[in-house]
């Protein structure tokens, strides 16, 4: 009769590997894919900070220029034809209605358009304002327009009593 073994064999060094319709390795591909939401999320929460800082910018720097093109505009209606008072009554000189809301708003600091049609002064204030976030992602400015008009009022006009 043989003898019994006293002592068990050691353990193998080769690793156990699955046997078919056993436990599955994981993918190779799943360690970028958290990689990449979170420079996804990233990117997002970047463009998001730039809306709410340089978006607060562009509206305040909007009206700045809608307060500047309105008083560009006051400045211009007040600009009357001396010959035409002199001769007993109020015109609006439009060369120099023009020549003053232009030069109001170059002093203001913005670059401005004025046109006087049938005595209003009409004053486009447009500029680009730099952004401080959003150069990120590529946007570097963003663009302020604003228009206003005034006309001359002169006399009483109403609610007199």
């Amino acid at each position: 009769m043989p003898t019994p073994p006293t002592e068990q064999a050691a353990p193998s060094a080769v690793p156990h590997r699955p046997t078919p319709g056993g436990p599955v390795a994981p993918s190779v591909g799943d360690d970028g894919a958290l990689t990449a939401f979170v420079v996804l999320l990233l990117v997002a929460l970047t463009a998001l900070l730039g809306l709410v800082v340089d978006g607060g910018t562009a509206l305040t720097a909007h009206q700045s220029a809608e307060v500047e093109a309105e008083q560009a505009a006051r400045a211009g209606a007040g600009a009357i034809s001396v010959d035409a008072l002199r001769s007993g009554s109020v015109q609006l000189d439009p060369g120099s209605a023009v020549t003053a809301a232009e030069q109001f708003a170059a002093a203001a600091g913005h670059p401005a358009t004025a046109t006087v049609s049938g005595g209003v002064v009409t004053v486009r204030v447009r500029y680009d304002v730099p952004t401080a976030v959003l150069g990120i992602i590529g946007i570097r400015t963003i663009s302020v327009a604003a228009v206003a008009s005034a006309v001359d009022l002169h006399g009483v006009t109403a609610g007199a009593p």
